[in-house]
């Protein structure tokens, strides 16, 4: 019985941590790429600071996201996987936005972060 609670307790403390930014692959590669969309928001978005903070991190999580899918798929499947994980993307901004700069994030975020065509 012990053995199985502490199997249960490695994985499950694996997955959580496998969703973490800072347990991921970070380059400064995706720190800058992060800082220069989350600018591009908040332009239209006017980002209070700790706002600013939390959605860069987002973004940047979910870049780190992409990369990896970019590079072990393609064609129509990669697509579909990005389409998804946008869509996620979307989700989890509504624990950081306000209704009203949601509803502006929704409406300009295929400007600022298009999905590629397939090739």
């Amino acid at each position: 019985m012990r053995i199985l609670l502490i199997g249960l307790a490695l994985i499950s403390s694996s997955l959580l941590s496998a969703q973490d930014v800072y347990t991921q692959e970070n380059t400064e590669i995706h720190d800058a790429e992060a800082e220069k969309i989350t600018k591009a928001y908040d332009v239209q978005l006017s980002l209070d600071a700790n706002q600013f903070v939390l959605f860069e991190k987002k973004v940047e999580e979910f870049l780190i996201k992409r990369a990896k899918i970019e590079a072990n798929y393609s064609g129509k499947y990669k697509l579909d996987m990005l389409y998804r994980m946008q869509a996620r993307e979307s989700v989890e901004m509504k624990n950081i936005l306000t209704r009203p700069q949601l509803e502006v994030y929704d409406r300009i975020k295929n400007e600022i972060q298009p999905l590629k065509e397939i090739e």
